[in-house]
């Protein structure tokens, strides 16, 4: 696969973004889906209907680690706020805190940077591309 191109793969990304709760959850589980373990982690809440009737939850906060980079995504009731982390060895060295189209950017620089020696981050850019 050539190299994917950043900005298709941001706008690709940003398709769905309209509904806010929606799209963190398609994200968590296609991300979460397509990236090797470890990769991505997404913190569910819960409310008492949705316990009561087995469902997963809606995503509060979503992780992603790619490299050196950690994206986080916090999700308070429609509300995102982005997060941009550079970490080493689980060590964060700068912090910064983001809008959602900058997070989606982001995002999309470090699957198009994983995908060039990543078998299924290549894969889940061209699930996205799709």
């Amino acid at each position: 696969m050539p190299e994917p191109d950043v900005e298709l793969l941001a706008a690709a990304l940003r398709r769905d973004s309209a509904d806010l709760n929606l799209y963190v959850n398609v994200l968590a589980v296609n991300l979460a889906d397509s990236l090797p373990p470890g990769a991505v982690r997404a913190e569910r809440r819960r409310s008492l209907a949705e316990r009561l009737a087995g469902h997963e939850g809606s995503v509060a906060a979503l992780d992603v680690t790619l490299g050196e980079r950690r994206l986080s995504l916090r999700n308070d009731r429609g509300r995102v706020t982005g997060e941009i982390c550079h970490e080493v060895r689980n060590i964060t060295l700068s912090r910064r805190q983001v809008g959602l189209d900058e997070w989606i950017d982001a995002l999309a620089a470090a699957l198009a940077d994983a995908a060039a020696s990543n078998a299924r981050a290549r894969e889940a850019v061209e699930r996205f591309l799709a």
